[in-house]
């Protein structure tokens, strides 16, 4: 996953300069994990890493910037944007 989620996570810190690097790609990897099993879920055949990381971009084009809000409804996710444990980028 490599090169899809490095893409991915430097698009996302273009997008949001709130997060630090291990934020981005936390949340990359999140969104990315959590796409994959919500299709394989659904019981839809796999269409390959091109289609998640194309899903995956529509998400952070769409709530990239605001990403870093998330845990005002979410605090499950509190960890990934614990602002003390991140150097920004």
């Amino acid at each position: 996953m490599g090169p899809y989620h490095e893409r991915l996570t430097d698009l996302l810190l273009l997008k949001n300069d709130s997060l630090a690097y291990a934020q981005a790609r936390a949340w990359v990897e999140l969104l990315w994990e959590d796409f994959e099993a919500t299709y394989a879920k659904a019981g839809e055949k796999y269409r390959g890493k091109e289609m998640t990381e194309a899903i995956v971009q529509k998400w952070i084009e769409q709530y990239g910037p605001r990403l870093h809000e998330f845990v005002a409804t979410n605090p499950k996710y509190r960890h990934l944007l614990n602002q003390d444990d991140y150097l920004k980028h």
